[in-house]
């Protein structure tokens, strides 16, 4: 029998020690700053800050500048290129463990119902996004809201037009609310999308598993709203990810 000298590919390699695992692991639920990720795995801020520095370099990780504190950036997990990775893994040891497709699932079958909340700023932009796009992709099965801490008077004209240009759905009736009218209700999620309403946001009833999503506000890449719509289309593809990956997470919390 003839070994492979074959190098263990990069997702082993940068995967597989203990400490850029957990970093991986607490990624995998929310968007942290440093030095929350510092807090929960419990080691040095620089050894922590190295091993993030690896993981970015590797492409798994990528990291936004916080728009509540600027000096402050979160890092995100890309899901997205974990699945690519594993796929590469899974061929390069032997071709029948290569999987076409990881596409997450949700039993909707399955009771109970689940309670989600998304909350930003305005709720004009991205939180009402993500609504609609997780009640697409549960058909109705998880009853989803969104809310803000300061609504604007309706929503922006490129969050109707994305939703129904990209994903053929119609959010025209919609108006945003403040967080307030919804403090007596209990969520199961409540996920936030914006930094400054992650401070900024409330306790709910029951303690619900609180998630954050660090996006930038896309009405505020151009002066207009013709030229900011790239940006909107940008944001609406990262939800869309994001809550496809949500999926069996609210799987997992229906067993």
């Amino acid at each position: 029998m003839v070994l492979s000298s074959q190098a263990a590919p990069a997702f082993v390699r940068l995967a597989a020690h203990p400490l850029r695992w957990r970093l991986l692991t607490a990624l995998a639920a929310s968007d942290y700053r440093v030095r929350e990720l510092v807090t929960l795995v419990d080691e040095p801020q620089n050894l922590v800050s190295y091993h993030l520095r690896l993981l970015r370099d590797g492409g798994l990780v990528t990291t936004t500048r916080s728009s509540f504190d600027g000096r402050d950036s979160y890092y995100h997990l890309d899901l997205e290129r974990c699945a690519e990775a594993l796929t590469e893994t899974g061929s390069a040891l032997h071709p029948a463990l290569r999987r076409e497709g990881l596409v997450p699932h949700l039993d909707l079958g399955r009771v109970p119902r689940l309670d989600v909340l998304f909350v930003c700023t305005g709720n004009s932009a991205r939180s009402p996004i993500a609504e609609a796009l997780l009640r697409q992709h549960t058909r109705g099965h998880v009853s989803v809201a969104s809310a803000g801490s300061q609504p604007k008077p309706h929503l922006h004209a490129n969050s109707v037009r994305v939703v129904r240009e990209d994903f053929d759905l119609d959010i025209t009736d919609q108006r945003p609310r403040h967080w307030d009218t919804l403090t007596g209700r209990r969520f199961d999620y409540v996920i936030s999308l914006c930094d400054k309403a992650r401070e900024a946001c409330p306790d709910f009833p029951d303690h619900p598993r609180r998630v954050h999503w660090s996006i930038p506000d896309p009405a505020t890449a151009a002066d207009t709203d013709q030229a900011s719509y790239p940006a909107f289309q940008r944001v609406a593809a990262d939800i869309d990810t994001r809550v496809r990956h949500l999926l069996p997470a609210l799987d997992a919390t229906r067993t």
